[in-house]
């Protein structure tokens, strides 16, 4: 019997856009003597929706609530539930059809609302399995700040760098500026904390532009984070596959597009025929998949032994699950490596990488799914409930304080 695989993409996150692709190609993808594909696509107002409809990528560009079915999630016995949301004027009062179930999820959205935890932490409630890291993992690997002070803590190089927030930026923009370049010189980069594809970020040369990258970071998000430069720049990246100590490296990659960094329309938008214009009518052939790259990296092989290994330890430090991409910034001049950031749902969910390696997107769709039953078995075994005196009163009012 096949499995019922719930592709879920989309929410309201800057990074929605790039779900959509990144959801859509996997779901092609998925072996369908396997799975039965089930679109789950949440809107950028938060509203679920499902139907066959939501295969098309042109569906999105204007989306169209008519060409699919608002629903409700719920969790029943272990598995998603999508119910027809009653906004429907043709259900009966207080009826709500079922209209679709699965019994996995294949997390594919990018940022907030969906990468950060959020969707992670509703189907641990239901018990339902699902293919991204953890609450924790996604958590902390979605905000720049913790993460570094976890790599640190993991004796893993990272790039020197001060934080602040939108507050302080409010009430004395002038004394957060003097802090950043009292510790950090200047080229630094400005980042919000909490948002991936290169969306918000600035490079600042001086006090004009690190006053202006300040304003555009702190309008994508309270935390934010400030790097020095890496001078001599390489970037590499590095995928990680695997669960609960087992953990694959795949082979590396140099986007070779980068100057002085990798913006979001170079990310995203380079893979259509004709450019960005090309790139939107490029259907699921576009993102990340189709990003100019070196693979492997040119690098030396002790480099490249010293990225795989760097790369577990982070995705073991933040106890991830499935697959995640971790980005690397190398100072040629210096030969200094340094940890950037952890993706624990990257875009095109590094499928590239894997096929680099000789596992194929299917094969990585299998294997996610593997260790999402894994860990809901692993979690199966801990214990959640313990019994105690204290509701029925024996324990007396000052016990039920302790």
């Amino acid at each position: 019997m096949k499995l019922k695989l719930a592709v879920i993409y989309g929410s309201r996150s800057c990074e929605h856009d790039v779900s959509v692709i990144s959801a859509l190609q996997a779901a092609g993808k998925a072996n369908p003597e396997e799975y039965e594909v089930v679109y789950v696509y949440i809107d950028k107002n938060g509203d679920w929706y499902t139907g066959w409809r939501l295969n098309d990528i042109k569906l999105y560009r204007d989306f169209d609530p008519k060409a699919a079915t608002r629903v409700i999630p719920m969790g029943e016995n272990g598995k998603l539930v999508l119910l027809q949301h009653p906004s429907d004027k043709l259900l009966p009062f207080g009826y709500l059809k079922r209209v679709a179930e699965a019994d996995v999820c294949l997390l594919v959205l990018h940022g907030m609302n969906g990468e950060d935890g959020t969707i992670q932490g509703m189907l641990e409630m239901w018990q339902v399995p699902y293919t991204s890291s953890g609450v924790m993992g996604s958590a902390l690997g979605m905000d720049k700040i913790v993460m570094k002070q976890v790599f640190r803590a993991n004796g893993l190089p990272v790039v020197k760098d001060v934080w602040t927030d939108r507050n302080a930026i409010k009430k004395d923009k002038k004394a957060v500026m003097e802090r950043i370049c009292a510790e950090l010189s200047f080229p630094v980069y400005v980042k919000p904390a909490n948002l991936g594809s290169s969306i918000g970020i600035s490079r600042a040369e001086d006090m004009e532009d690190l006053s202006e990258a300040l304003s555009v970071a702190a309008g994508y998000d309270r935390r934010i984070l400030i790097e020095e430069a890496v001078q001599d720049l390489m970037e590499i990246n590095c995928s990680v596959l695997g669960f609960d100590g087992e953990a694959e490296a795949s082979v590396t990659e140099m986007p070779v597009s980068w100057t002085e960094f990798l913006s979001f329309d170079d990310k995203y938008l380079r893979g259509g025929k004709g450019g960005t214009k090309g790139a939107k009518t490029a259907g699921t052939k576009g993102g990340m998949a189709n990003l100019s790259r070196k693979m492997p990296a040119p690098i030396s092989e002790e480099m490249t032994k010293k990225v795989e290994e760097m790369a577990i330890t982070a995705f073991n430090a933040l106890d991830c699950k499935g697959v995640a991409r971790v980005d690397f910034l190398l100072d040629k001049a210096a030969d200094k490596l340094y940890v950037g950031e952890i993706n624990t749902i990257p875009g095109s969910l590094s499928f590239y990488l894997w096929e680099e390696k000789g596992l194929k997107f299917d094969k990585l769709i299998d294997k996610l799914v593997e260790y999402a039953f894994k860990a809901k078995a692993e979690k199966s075994e801990n214990v959640f409930s313990y019994s105690s005196n204290i509701l029925n009163g024996s324990a007396g009012a000052k016990g039920a304080k302790r």
